[in-house]
């Protein structure tokens, strides 16, 4: 146990300095501005190579954003269509202000599941990076990589690599256009 922890165990913190500490946690800061930053409504355009030596399929839809919970966390809704049929999304971003990492969930229409990731953001905030670990119902265990540049305040690209423990490898590159 590291000696910080030892010495809180030890010591027995008061009720107003454990509030203190939450408090400060629960304060939302500049990942957060930067989250607050790509709230609005996005056009949205994504090829997804199931196959690396195939063409990739195309889709196209719409992502309404907004911050909830106090300006901590940035919900994502996707609406579009996928291999013919109506695809929607929910996704969370935010920023944990304990571990230092961004954190996040996405759930849809094609799925029971719920995908957890977590990451960091780049020196200058341009780029944030996330991986999840999931298991596909065919290919198997795999880690999901998520990487959006933020190329300006009306653009983002979002790169997806699927990597399965099989060697099978899948990408979907997906841009974010703000809607005027």
């Amino acid at each position: 146990m590291a000696l910080a922890q030892r010495k809180i165990n030890e010591e027995k913190p008061d009720f107003q300095t454990v509030m203190e500490v939450w408090k400060k946690l629960a304060t939302p800061g500049e990942p957060h501005k930067l989250l607050a930053s790509r709230a609005g409504s996005w056009s949205v355009k994504s090829r997804h190579w199931m196959e690396p030596d195939k063409l990739p399929m195309e889709f196209a839809g719409s992502c309404e954003r907004k911050m909830i919970l106090g300006g901590r966390f940035l919900q994502d809704e996707f609406y579009g269509e996928m291999m013919g049929s109506p695809f929607t999304g929910i996704g969370i971003i935010g920023y944990d202000n304990h571990s230092k990492k961004y954190v996040s969930s996405w759930m849809d229409s094609m799925s029971t599941g719920i995908y957890f990731f977590e990451g960091t953001a780049s020196r200058d905030r341009k780029t944030i990076s996330l991986e999840s670990r999931f298991d596909d119902p065919i290919k198997g265990p795999g880690t999901w990589r998520l990487v959006t540049r933020i190329v300006d305040k009306n653009t983002e690209v979002t790169e997806m690599r699927m990597t399965y423990e099989s060697g099978v490898e899948e990408k979907c590159e997906t841009t974010y256009t703000r809607k005027h």
